[in-house]
């Protein structure tokens, strides 16, 4: 996967994220079941699963738009819950469906998330201006977001998060919509970002191939439960699959690989 991670023993205090036992539940349905995994400095951590699997309600639990049934979640040593505040300034979050005002303009957009966090206009002016250029969008910059294609308006949620450059990103499907060009530089730019300070990322997706390009270690969800973790060469050892790709390990451990051969044959017999 993405190469070495630094600072496997660091302790809760310099964890980027640090997750323990964590339980969510909507009513009698359980979609999170004590689920314990850690993001460490320079590390990129991916969280895999099928539709329903949990991912979402991990993420949104990290990040404090949810509060957890049981367990317990720290970011940097704070807590979500209890400081909510302090937390949500040290995470950049963006979330599976796009969350915009349509009426303002992605400059208009960058300069109110930049007036939330307290941030130097002169300093975020810069900054943005580099991601504006590097994700190419200066023609739409000064467009009305309701006018804008997914893929443009994901690049600018995408910006939002970069843009207090936290010290932890949370990124729900982030890919989505994106051409190949964005896709690579959105790899790249992850790597970098994590190269500096004590910096993490967790993020889901469903599309194993960047999973395994770019995440130094992955969980596995299945019905809200880890059923496999570490890196591609642990995941191998794990499954007893010497050669295999991320995708076939996933469909071993969800117990989703017998399931689309039937399928397959199914549809054949149609």
């Amino acid at each position: 996967m993405g190469g070495r991670v630094l600072h496997a023993n660091a302790s809760v205090l310099e964890l980027p994220l640090a997750v323990r036992n964590l339980t969510v539940q909507y009513g009698p349905l359980i979609a999170v079941d004590h689920l314990s995994i850690q993001v460490r400095p320079h590390e990129i951590y991916g969280l895999l699963g099928s539709n329903g699997a949990g991912k979402s309600s991990t993420l949104k639990a990290v990040v404090g738009l949810l509060t957890p049934a049981d367990g317990s979640i720290s970011v940097l040593g704070h807590d979500p819950v209890r400081e909510p505040v302090f937390t949500k300034q040290m995470v950049g979050y963006v979330p599976e469906t796009a969350l915009l005002y349509d009426a303002l303009t992605p400059r208009e957009f960058l300069e109110f998330v930049a007036s939330v966090r307290g941030l130097d206009s002169q300093e975020v002016s810069a900054r943005a201006k580099s991601y504006v250029t590097a994700f190419q969008i200066e023609r739409e910059f000064d467009q009305p977001l309701a006018t804008l294609s997914n893929g443009t308006r994901q690049k600018i949620l995408l910006i939002g998060a970069f843009l207090h450059q936290p010290p932890l990103l949370v990124l729900d499907e982030p890919l989505n919509s994106l051409d190949p060009r964005s896709v690579r530089l959105m790899r790249e730019l992850l790597t970098q970002y994590v190269s500096r300070g004590q910096r993490g990322v967790l993020f889901s997706t469903h599309t194993m191939e960047v999973a395994e390009r770019l995440c130094h270690r992955v969980g596995i969800l299945d019905r809200g439960r880890l059923v496999g973790e570490g890196t591609l060469e642990a995941l191998r050892g794990q499954t007893a699959q010497g050669n295999a790709t991320l995708e076939e390990i996933f469909l071993r451990l969800t117990r989703e690989e017998e399931g689309v051969y039937a399928a397959v044959r199914a549809l054949g017999r149609a």
